[in-house]
């Protein structure tokens, strides 16, 4: 929630993330969250639309919600390509203003700005993917150590 997104969405979110599974249908998040089967469906359409959820069939045909492991690098992508969009508007409001003007200039400096902040955001993120990320340990065979 601190960086944005919306409660619900965010409960959703680290309620998929938290489990060992990644995973759980919709009348599991509802009955995890204490929360509707509406607001279940209206999170998870969010997260879906960030790139953040995605939707799988299990062996009983549930649909299930699915966080995949590179979440965070997901979001970290997806915050950084929104940032597209302002850097062009605001180098059009430049040629809009006058080149040269103080509100061009100002909006000049915020295109720049975002723009470096958006390269560096995806270059970090991709480097930290690839130097960062760890694969969960095998959990013990419990079998194993019986006589």
């Amino acid at each position: 929630m601190a960086s944005g997104m919306p409660k619900m969405m965010s409960r959703v979110l680290v309620g998929l993330y938290t489990t060992d599974e990644g995973s759980l249908t919709a009348a599991e998040l509802v009955r995890r969250l204490m929360v509707s089967p509406a607001s279940v469906s209206k999170a998870i359409t969010y997260l879906e639309s960030q790139g953040l959820v995605r939707r799988e069939r299990d062996e009983r045909r549930r649909e299930r919600y699915v966080v995949g492991e590179d979440v965070w690098y997901q979001a970290m992508i997806a915050s950084a390509r929104s940032l597209t969009q302002v850097v062009e508007v605001s180098r059009q409001g430049v040629g809009v203003l006058g080149p040269g003007t103080p509100a061009a200039t100002r909006l000049e400096n915020a295109a720049r700005f975002l723009d470096f902040v958006q390269e560096s955001t995806i270059r970090a993120a991709e480097q930290a993917r690839a130097v960062l990320h760890t694969n969960p340990e095998a959990a013990p065979d419990d079998t194993a150590a019986q006589p």
